[in-house]
């Protein structure tokens, strides 16, 4: 059965974050959200142990991407300006 494009593309929505760890490190990279979602509602309200950041600058590399256990983040903190959609097909 083949599926219409306009079925499988999807909308994203990245805003940057900077994130800090229990292990000391501050990680800088964007997270995708949806179009009604807040960075919090990721923290709050998602039951998923890890979030997943890209374009992620850490350590010695830029544009890795990194899956993070929400149990060691401290804080995070959002961007005030949000990076315009993209449509991903």
């Amino acid at each position: 059965m083949e599926q219409n494009k306009q079925d499988i593309c999807t909308e994203t929505h990245y805003r940057k974050i900077t994130v800090k760890t229990s292990d000391g490190s501050t990680i800088q990279g964007k997270i995708n959200v949806a179009a009604n979602q807040r960075v919090s509602d990721i923290f709050t309200k998602s039951e998923a142990s890890f979030i997943v950041m890209v374009d992620v600058a850490y350590r010695d590399g830029v544009g890795k991407i990194l899956f993070v256990n929400k149990r060691h983040i401290l804080w995070v903190e959002p961007e005030d300006s949000e990076d315009p959609q993209q449509d991903i097909c």
